[in-house]
């Protein structure tokens, strides 16, 4: 049996999480068409991570990741959320 455990910090606000949105169904299509890639092809997150869970992400949308980088300045990473 797995416990959900209620989180009564606001983990957006740790130094080590970098920023996550979700990002609209035309976003994902233009991200499609730059990366010449489909959508099952992008890394995944499951759906029973705390920052998906915090923006309250469905099995199949995108999240945009965004951290600070020490050699390039600001990275973008892109998830597809998934059932695990």
């Amino acid at each position: 049996m797995v416990k959900e455990i209620i989180l009564n910090y606001n983990i957006t606000n740790h130094i080590l999480v970098p920023k996550h949105v979700i990002i609209s169904k035309d976003e994902v299509k233009e991200l499609i068409e730059t990366y010449h890639c489909n959508i099952e092809s992008l890394p995944h997150i499951s759906n029973i991570d705390p920052m998906v869970k915090k923006l309250q992400a469905q099995p199949g949308e995108v999240i945009k990741i965004t951290r600070k980088s020490s050699t390039a300045g600001m990275s973008t990473y892109y998830r597809l959320v998934v059932v695990v």
